[in-house]
């Protein structure tokens, strides 16, 4: 290493590259600074400092916030790669740790959420409560973004929407069915089984538009040249149940989840015949092998569940 590059290395500072990264997910240095609970006139002052030190504008400032200059995309690029390679560096230190402890960011979705992560992390904190889990509810296409910006260790959610040439690790954690939501009374009520395409005829109470329950349904109906009647979109299981059951339409959600709610209105639960019903929900990850070893006990753990029966409510 010549002696200029040598100097290079002394004058950048990990913390702030760890501050730029926060402030480009974030597209702003206060909503960076309150995640990182720092003043935010501290990270403008360190974010001044290392366009300083690399003399060039990393950042173009406006009122709303913050954009990339080509040379911040590019520090970007790198930032990461470096600050990557130090928790794979951690991982491997962590191994010669006294004691298993430390914490796992955890994204996951909704049907993850309610129908088998309270039983799964239970077990898990009860057999090594030194580890704290911190869990978050997102969609599934935003928990794909966190794992590939580092926001979270480990993603719990349905990867079909994966697009092709992706660099993430996937797992199998546990499989669900989906099921129509109607209620008691309803014309299809008394039937055993539909196909999705059946139930266009009727108004929908649907789920988050981005949330992959949905993108499936319209996926399903576009290939009919159908659209969905969608009455009105919820951001919750529960709340979609108590629309349905006072006259708002039909839903589909997973069927364990409308056991573990039943009695959330006077319902009846109908098979779907569809294919798309039956989903896997899976572990992703950068790289299984360099979470931190809570992390990777954490996915030893959920991943040994894949074939076992879902838990009695």
């Amino acid at each position: 290493m010549r002696p200029t590059e040598r100097s290079f290395a002394r004058r950048i500072d990990l913390t702030s590259l760890q501050l730029f990264v926060a402030v480009c997910e974030l597209g702003s240095i206060g909503r960076a600074a309150e995640r990182e609970f720092i003043a935010a006139s501290a990270v403008s002052k360190r974010l001044s400092d290392l366009e300083a030190t690399l003399e060039t504008a990393l950042l173009y400032r406006h009122t709303r916030g913050v954009d990339l200059t080509p040379a911040g995309e590019s520090l970007l690029h790198h930032a990461r790669s470096v600050l990557f390679s130090l928790e794979k560096m951690q991982a491997e230190l962590s191994d010669y740790a006294d004691g298993v402890r430390g914490h796992v960011r955890v994204h996951a979705n909704i049907s993850a959420i309610v129908q088998f992560l309270p039983e799964d992390l239970g077990d898990f904190c009860r057999e090594h409560p030194q580890v704290k889990i911190d869990l978050e509810e997102h969609l599934s296409s935003e928990i794909v973004r966190a794992v590939q910006e580092g926001a979270a260790d480990l993603g719990i959610c349905n990867t079909r929407i994966l697009a092709s040439g992706h660099e993430l690790q996937v797992q199998p954690y546990r499989h669900d069915e989906l099921v129509l939501i109607v209620p008691r009374g309803h014309a299809l009520a008394r039937r055993k089984s539909v196909q999705f395409v059946q139930t266009l005829d009727y108004d929908h109470v649907g789920l988050h538009a981005n949330s992959s329950i949905y993108l499936a349904m319209r996926e399903a109906a576009a290939a009919e040249d159908r659209t969905i009647k969608l009455r009105i979109h919820v951001t919750g299981l529960d709340a979609m149940c108590r629309m349905i059951h006072n006259g708002l339409g039909v839903g589909v959600m997973p069927r364990r989840a409308f056991e573990l709610m039943h009695g959330v209105g006077n319902l009846e639960c109908v098979q779907l015949t569809d294919a798309w019903a039956r989903r896997s929900i899976d572990l992703v990850a950068r790289d299984f092998s360099t979470l931190p070893v809570t992390g990777r006990l954490l996915v030893q753990h959920l991943a040994a569940r894949v074939d076992e029966p879902v838990p009695p409510h």
